[in-house]
């Protein structure tokens, strides 16, 4: 199984680049998909990305899941396809760069699998379809969703590419296992997609001390080679047609994330808890802003309302099936906090 052929799209994204390292490392030979010229990112902290990019067994191909062709080109040829490519920020200047790239995307490389024979495929989503946790409840895969009420434009489009997938493997038999990462973070990129590592900078910082809602709200954190190894697990492991929750261990309050910070760096740090409301406030002001400027909001209402709902998950079922063993959440914290001191934050 090892010496044939993946390809994986958003193969230069914070999780695509470790799932490409940890590909390699098993024996598989991998073709990764970028819209960049070169897989090479000049950030901080990509000091493997050489070595990794330049594996005999690595073949890089510059394209986008929006251009069928590009898409299919890249994808002939390989008999498994791990799916990572998302327009997965807070805010775009044109809503409809949701739907392009998560929903649009999606159903390129859906056909594209199913032109060329794919043997099996893992196609990512989040955490975030799934909806909010009943308060005290720590929910699995079986949480029904039954409201249509999203809280940013990229849950809403990931949803859409969720039920699009099952369609297809109810309709078509596409060979397709769904993951679901919870919150993701650790050593890598600095990019929106490792927002918790730049939440714990600018709390050490005194720039975001904000507890939304009191910080009472429960979630789960989820190292970023945890979920790569869980994205190669549903490969190898995974029952098509299942979807698979990649989660850590354990879930825990924001100010339970800002007292891990202070126990690393050895002293409490100023927290301000506030009640909800003011944050939306700011929330939508900036968002307003930044639909009169162009320029990128810090927050958006989407993101406060994220930390204002519980979102308690369990990763059992991946545990059980795949053998997907995350790493205990403090070490997993330790380790990105100290890469976070290891690069120059930005």
């Amino acid at each position: 199984m090892a010496e044939k052929m993946v390809f994986v799209t958003g193969a230069t994204g914070f999780i695509g680049t470790t799932v490409v390292e940890k590909l390699l490392a098993r024996g598989y030979r991998v073709r990764g998909m970028g819209r960049r010229e070169t897989p090479v990112l000049p950030q901080g902290g990509i000091t493997t990305m050489e070595k990794t990019f330049g594996h005999p067994n690595f073949e890089y191909c510059r394209g986008d899941v929006t251009d069928a062709k590009t898409l299919s080109d890249g994808i002939r040829g390989c008999q498994y396809v791990i799916h990572l490519a998302a327009y997965a920020n807070n805010w775009a200047r044109k809503r409809e760069t949701f739907d392009q790239i998560n929903m649009g995307g999606t159903q390129n490389v859906l056909q594209a699998i199913r032109d060329h024979g794919v043997e099996k495929a893992v196609l990512t989503s989040t955490i975030m379809t799934l909806g909010v946790t009943p308060p005290g409840k720590i929910c699995d895969e079986t949480l029904e969703r039954t409201d249509g009420v999203y809280f940013t434009d990229y849950e809403r489009t990931k949803r859409a590419a969720e039920q699009e997938i099952f369609r297809q493997v109810r309709t078509y038999g596409v060979p397709v296992v769904v993951v679901n990462p919870t919150r993701v973070f650790g050593p890598g990129q600095l990019s929106e997609s490792n927002s918790v590592v730049k939440i714990m900078d600018m709390y050490e910082r005194g720039i975001f001390p904000f507890l939304p809602n009191f910080g009472k709200n429960l979630g789960n954190y989820v190292l970023v080679d945890d979920v790569a190894e869980g994205e190669i697990l549903a490969l190898e492991k995974g029952r098509v047609g299942e979807r698979y929750i990649l989660g850590g261990d354990e879930n825990i309050t924001l100010r339970q994330l800002f007292e891990y910070v202070d126990e690393f760096r050895g002293r409490r740090g100023f927290k301000l808890p506030l009640w909800k409301f003011w944050p939306m406030v700011v929330g939508h002001s900036l968002n307003l802003f930044a639909n009169c400027t162009g320029i990128y909001p810090a927050i958006t209402p989407g993101w406060v309302k994220t930390f204002i709902h519980d979102a308690a998950f369990t990763p059992a079922k991946a545990e059980r099936e795949l053998g997907y063993r995350p790493t205990p959440l403090r070490e997993s914290l330790k380790k990105a906090y100290d890469w976070m001191h290891s690069i120059e934050m930005k």
